[in-house]
This record gives C-alpha cells, sequence and structure tokens, in this order.
C-alpha cells in the first residue's frame, strides 16, 4: 500500500496530472463549512456542496457533502486515501456528484483533527507527514471505522438530495479501499455497492479481515488492485475471488495496469488512461444502486 512504497519505487512513479474531468471541475471554488454554493461539474453539470458535520459515537465529523443542483439521488459514502479529505477528493467527488449522485467525502481523521490534515498526496510522502499520520491512524481500528460507517449512512438517509428507495453505495482508494467493505457490513440493509481503488489491507489473516465480512453484507463489489501491491500479496485476488463466491456476492476483481495509488490526480503514481478505466468500472457498480 501507499505507506510500503520505498524511495526507489516513488522515483519510478511519473509526476501527477489531471485529465481532463478533473481539469472540468478544478476551478470549482470549495464551500465554506455550513454554506452550500452551487458550482459546475463536467459538461456545466450543477452541483451543489458544502462542509458538514456528522455528529458519531466518538465525536463530530467534518465531511464534504456535494450533489446535483436538483432532485434525489443514490448516496455514495467516499472514503479518502492516507492523505485525508483534501482539494483533490473535493475534485473527485464534484466528478461522481455530476454523473447524479450525493457525494459525501469524510475526514477519517476527525477524532484527530479537522480537515485538511495534508494539502497534498506529496505532503504525506515526507517523514513528517508520515510521523503525524501515524498516530490518527491507528485510531481506525475496525470497529472505529464500523461505527463510523453507520453514521455516515444515516447522514445521507436524513438529506433530501438522497433518494431513499435507492441504495447507498461506498468509493474508497488506498486505506479507503477495506472501509468500503466494512461500510457494506455496517448497513447491509442500506449499503449495495462498494468500490475498492488500490485498496489495502482487504485480505489479512484476522477474524475480521474484510474479506471475511462479505458475507455479511448485501453489496456488489469492484476490487481495483494496482500492479505492484499484486506483485507484493499475489495471492489477494485469489482469496477476494473465493470469498466473495463464497458469499454468493458479485464482485469485479482486477489487476490494473499502474501502480499504487494510480486513481488519485495528487498521487506520483496517477495514471490518467487507468484512472478513467476504473472510474467507468465504478460508474457501471453504481449504476445496480
Amino acid at each position: 500500500m501507499c505507506d510500503d512504497l520505498t524511495p526507489e519505487e516513488l522515483r519510478s512513479q511519473r509526476p501527477a496530472g489531471l485529465n481532463r474531468r478533473e481539469f472540468a471541475v478544478l476551478g470549482a471554488s470549495a464551500a465554506l463549512a455550513g454554506c452550500a454554493s452551487t458550482v459546475a461539474a463536467e459538461g456545466g453539470s450543477a452541483v451543489t456542496e458544502k462542509m458538514v458535520s456528522i455528529t458519531t459515537k466518538d465525536g463530530v465529523c467534518d465531511a464534504f457533502f456535494v450533489h446535483p443542483g436538483k432532485g434525489a439521488h443514490p448516496g455514495i459514502v467516499m472514503w479518502p486515501d492516507i492523505a485525508g479529505l483534501r482539494d483533490v477528493k473535493k475534485i473527485m467527488a464534484r466528478s461522481l456528484a455530476a454523473q447524479g449522485y450525493a457525494v459525501l467525502v469524510v475526514n477519517q481523521y476527525y477524532r484527530s483533527g479537522p480537515s485538511p490534515i495534508m494539502r497534498s498526496f506529496s505532503e504525506y510522502r515526507t517523514p513528517e507527514g508520515q510521523a503525524k499520520i501515524a498516530p490518527m491512524r491507528a485510531a481506525l481500528t475496525p470497529d472505529a471505522i464500523t461505527r463510523d460507517a453507520a453514521a455516515y449512512v444515516g447522514f445521507l438517509d436524513r438529506q433530501d438530495a438522497v433518494d431513499k428507495k435507492r441504495k447507498i453505495g461506498s468509493n474508497g482508494y488506498c486505506m479507503g479501499g477495506p472501509f468500503t467493505v466494512r461500510t457494506a457490513a455496517a448497513v447491509p440493509a442500506r449499503v449495495g455497492a462498494a468500490a475498492s481503488l488500490h485498496g489495502a489491507g482487504l485480505t489479512t489473516e484476522d477474524a475480521d479481515s474484510p474479506h471475511r465480512l462479505l458475507a455479511k453484507t448485501k453489496a456488489g463489489y469492484l476490487f481495483a488492485i494496482a500492479r505492484n501491491d499484486d506483485a507484493k500479496q499475489p495471492d489477494q485476488k485469489t482469496k477476494l475471488r473465493e470469498a466473495a463466491d463464497a458469499a454468493g456476492r458479485p464482485a469485479d476483481i482486477e489487476v490494473y495496469a499502474a501502480d499504487h495509488g494510480w486513481c488519485v490526480p495528487d498521487s506520483p503514481a496517477y495514471d490518467p488512461t487507468e484512472a478513467d478505466r476504473a472510474w467507468q468500472h465504478m460508474l457501471t457498480l453504481f449504476a445496480t444502486l
């Protein structure tokens, strides 16, 4: 996963760039907390966005909520990568909202402080950044994530912009990948789809490993695996397939021709072509909601 990459691997990754989809929304300004604004996303689609506060059993989480300007739409819980909720995640959320979804991007580190904890992925890659994140990450136990996920789904179900007749989805990047499975297990009656993009820690020896939770869910899945993650853990895709089949859960499991972090524009591994391919696969999954 991201914090397992060596300096040599990082140097071999080409600089991040933005594709057409990200450029289309890059100029949209973020809203002030508690104050909604309407911006134009790709193709001129209007989305409404604001920062929100969500009370959980452990405190108050700040999150970014963006959705089409009119109507009710399927809700999505979006889990950021290890660098947390920042501008690039808002850009990605606007793009998804423009496709017809009400997207909640959470600050998974709210127990430690408000977002942005990091302003870019490169900030995390410094020794100071990794030292800052370490204790925050340690607080994100499986039980904590499960509690949080239930609160986030509950928040979405209270919003006029969310269609309660349709299921809720979840997507997550890097450390957020397994959190999508825990979201589906936290509220199985509501969560119908989960997309893990270069997710880390999906198959472990723990009794509550994400792959062991699939039978407790009612969701369909996308597990998009980075090629360098697959090289380090070649049996992960097999374990995910076996677990999904045993649970009777539909799952698209694929190793992409890109390295860990390829879906996130401020990652040094960002690959526009493979990122768009994963994006389309995710949209296909979310169309089932």
